[in-house]
């Protein structure tokens, strides 16, 4: 989920191609997804991946950065869609996504063939290594999708059955994303065990109003990753080492599905959408979402390159295009396009991996660690709080009563 509707058009002023020159919560909601590998392969060796067992990774050590498992206060949702409490919910968008989650438009898209285990078996060295945790991250964040997604379904089933089943039918898309994933990590020789993460994830409490508002921004900013990357290798064939890719065209079809249900989850109780505090919640919830994506792939800015991507270019990109689909739900977003927005964020990265760089260091004493992590990370605190001021721009869409969008349609 933090999974991700995907364009790779670049446009407006100034911006150019982001490539180089072309050349504890509900355990018992979730049913483990183990892939084990059956080859063993010398591969990995010398690459630092631990096993739990043949064939089975130790999962990363979670961090602010990592994909997080979600829970949220299942009662106050129920209340949100309840056709008891809410008769008057406006239902009609909502059923036409339930129409498009049916029709299940990804149902034979996920089939693999000979290919991916022997493409697999030439990425070697640092390319391997980074491609594994990028294949781990991926799979963790759909993972998470679907155990959110599979418990509001279930607890929803009674109050509100429609919506219900529209979070099942994601859990649906998410389960299948995970399992391809984890299939496709079983031809390095590894795998995650689901079922163990599912029990022993550390899981990060959200109102509902901010699931809502948090999960559609994860959905739009995986469509425009899944996207970009795609269309970059369709220009680009000599970068693309491993099938898995030619997948992304349908495969963020379904997260841009998401995304839509959300936002008529949110379009169906206006009062998350046009009152103050929306405001305020809608433009935190953007610059957190662009601020750890901007952080975390600077971080590992070796596999944008293996793609043949300029790490930088391709993040702005996508977080200018997720900007542009928020504005037309959002009615506060922040003005990404102004100069100083991804100033601030390159000076972030800067602190950041100098961070970084510290934990790294094996040589120097855990104390002595700390206290050279304390400027570095006082300077990074002031930063993100100069971002919460940053210029914004007043958007929203025109189906809710007094956003700036629906204002200016009278002119």
């Amino acid at each position: 989920m933090f999974g991700t509707k995907q364009q790779l058009r670049l446009a407006g002023k100034g911006r150019q191609a982001f490539g180089p020159a072309p050349a504890a919560c509900r355990r018992r909601s979730a049913r483990s997804v183990v892939v084990r590998a059956t080859a063993s392969s010398n591969l990995n060796e010398n690459l630092g991946f631990q096993t739990m067992r043949d064939g089975v990774k130790v999962a990363a050590a979670e961090s602010l950065l990592t994909p997080r498992f979600y829970t949220t206060d299942f009662a106050e949702m129920e209340e949100l869609f309840s056709d008891q409490i809410n008769p008057n919910l406006d239902m009609a968008e909502l059923e036409s996504c339930l129409q498009e989650f049916r029709n299940d438009y990804n149902k034979t898209h996920f089939v693999r063939n000979e290919t991916f285990k022997a493409a697999a078996d030439k990425v070697t060295g640092p390319t391997r290594k980074i491609f594994i945790e990028f294949l781990e991250r991926s799979c963790t964040a759909e993972f998470s999708g679907f155990l959110l997604y599979k418990e509001l379904a279930r607890r929803l089933k009674t109050s509100s059955p429609k919506v219900a089943e529209m979070f099942l039918l994601m859990s649906r898309d998410e389960a299948r994303h995970a399992g391809f994933i984890n299939k496709a990590l079983s031809d390095f020789n590894l795998a995650l065990d689901l079922g163990f993460l599912t029990k022993n994830r550390t899981y990060t409490y959200f109102k509902p109003k901010f699931i809502i508002y948090a999960t559609f921004l994860s959905e739009k900013i995986g469509y425009w990753r899944y996207i970009s990357i795609y269309r970059h290798l369709q220009r680009n064939p000599d970068n693309q080492f491993y099938p898995l890719f030619e997948y992304f065209e349908n495969w963020c079809q379904d997260e841009n599905r998401h995304g839509d249900f959300l936002a008529a989850c949110l379009k169906a109780r206006p009062e998350l959408l046009d009152t103050f505090e929306a405001k305020l919640w809608s433009k935190f919830f953007c610059l957190s979402v662009y601020i750890t994506m901007y952080l975390n792939d600077h971080q590992r800015t070796k596999f944008y390159e293996s793609l043949g991507l300029t790490t930088r270019q391709f993040n702005q990109h996508v977080i200018i295009e997720t900007n542009k689909s928020t504005e037309r739900l959002f009615p506060v977003v922040p003005d990404v396009e102004d100069p100083w927005f991804f100033e601030q964020l390159n000076r972030m990265v800067d602190v950041n991996t100098k961070l970084a760089s510290l934990d790294a260091d094996t040589n120097m004493p855990a104390f002595f660690k700390t206290l050279a992590k304390l400027p570095f990370q006082e300077r990074l605190a002031a930063y993100v709080i100069q971002m919460l001021f940053c210029k914004d721009k007043q958007v929203g869409s025109v189906d809710i009563d007094g956003s700036a969008a629906s204002q200016r349609l009278a002119f």
